[in-house]
């Protein structure tokens, strides 16, 4: 199901790219950062991911986005805050952190660095930004290497590793 308002359901041939260059996913912790429908994080789950959390700020997407992953083999947890907040707040961990921001989002890259330097983070998580083209980072963010980027249309997905 896919909610009212603005919302980029992400391309099903960007999906299938996505996780096949992220490989085996069992037993990792997987984080979806504006995760609008669930898509992502249910694809997560599916793949055997786990613990899966979904972060989103629009309370009227709740309801599509809770049904869509009531369908989830593993129990998917659902948090309804800006990502700002939510990664303020955050205490634990993941090994993989997807963000697909709304594409006229403009602090993508300093919620990025935020995240580098919270406790979402630990030695070798990966984070994953999907942005439009001519949105690209100007400057290094410490602590991350950009290891892919992978051009779906008019939007890229980049792959970038934590290091210490």
């Amino acid at each position: 199901m896919v909610p009212s308002g603005k919302i980029r359901p992400s391309m099903d041939r960007m999906r299938e790219s996505v996780f096949a260059c992220l490989g085996e996913l069992k037993g990792l912790s997987f984080l979806d950062i504006f995760t609008g429908s669930g898509i992502i994080a249910l694809e997560a789950a599916s793949r055997g991911a786990s613990p899966v959390e979904a972060v989103e700020q629009d309370k009227q997407k709740s309801s599509s986005l809770l049904e869509n992953v009531s369908i989830s083999p593993c129990r998917i947890n659902c948090r309804f805050m800006p990502a700002e907040l939510y990664v303020k707040r955050a205490k634990i961990p993941f090994d993989i952190i997807f963000l697909d921001p709304p594409f006229p989002y403009q602090f993508k890259w300093e919620l990025v660095a935020n995240i580098t330097n919270s406790h979402l983070v630990k030695k070798e998580s990966r984070i994953l930004i999907h942005r439009p083209r001519d949105d690209y980072l100007k400057t290094d963010i410490q602590r991350l290497v950009k290891n892919d980027s992978r051009e779906y249309g008019r939007s890229i997905v980049d792959f970038f590793q934590v290091k210490d």
